[in-house]
C-alpha cells in the first residue's frame, strides 16, 4: 500500500470576464448568462487551490517542494491572469468561454505539463466564496 499524502498551494488572483456565446443572440445569451454577459465586463477575486497527491521522497520527505509550486503557480497562472481581462488577453480564451469550469481546465492544462507526471494534480477554483470548481473530479 502506497503512503500518498496530498499538498495543497493556496493563490489568488483578480481578473475580469464576460460569459457569452457569439453564436446566440443577445436575448439568449442575456437569458443563459445575466449579469455575467455584461458587454463591459465583470471581475472576480479568484482564490485557486491547487491539490498534489504522492508518495513522499525518501530523501527529502516531500511529495512536492512546496517553494518550487508555488514559483510554478506564481510564474505560470498568476502573472498570466492576475489583473487581466482573461477574454481579451489571454489566448486560451479567445474561443472558449472563460467560465469557472473552463479557468479551471485551462490551469490545470498549464500545471500539468510543469509537474512530474507521477503526482496527481488537481484544481480548484473559487470564484466567490460559495462558489467553486474543481478539476478532475476524482
Amino acid at each position: 500500500m502506497a503512503n500518498k499524502v496530498a499538498v495543497f498551494r493556496k493563490e489568488h488572483f483578480n481578473a475580469a470576464h464576460r460569459l457569452h456565446n457569439a453564436a446566440w443572440n443577445e436575448e439568449k445569451n442575456d437569458a443563459v448568462f445575466g449579469k455575467c454577459n455584461n458587454p463591459n465586463f465583470h471581475g472576480h477575486n479568484y482564490d485557486v487551490v491547487v491539490k498534489i497527491v504522492g508518495e513522499p521522497d525518501p530523501q527529502t520527505g516531500y511529495v512536492i517542494d512546496l517553494k518550487m509550486l508555488s514559483d510554478l503557480i506564481k510564474e505560470n497562472v498568476l502573472d498570466k491572469f492576475d489583473h487581466k481581462n482573461l477574454n481579451l488577453d489571454i489566448v486560451e480564451f479567445s474561443n472558449l468561454n472563460p467560465t469557472a469550469e473552463n479557468i479551471a481546465v485551462v490551469i490545470y492544462t498549464i500545471l500539468r505539463n510543469k509537474i512530474d507526471k507521477k503526482l496527481e494534480l488537481q484544481i480548484r477554483l473559487y470564484e466567490t466564496e460559495r462558489n467553486f470548481v474543481e478539476y478532475p473530479v476524482t
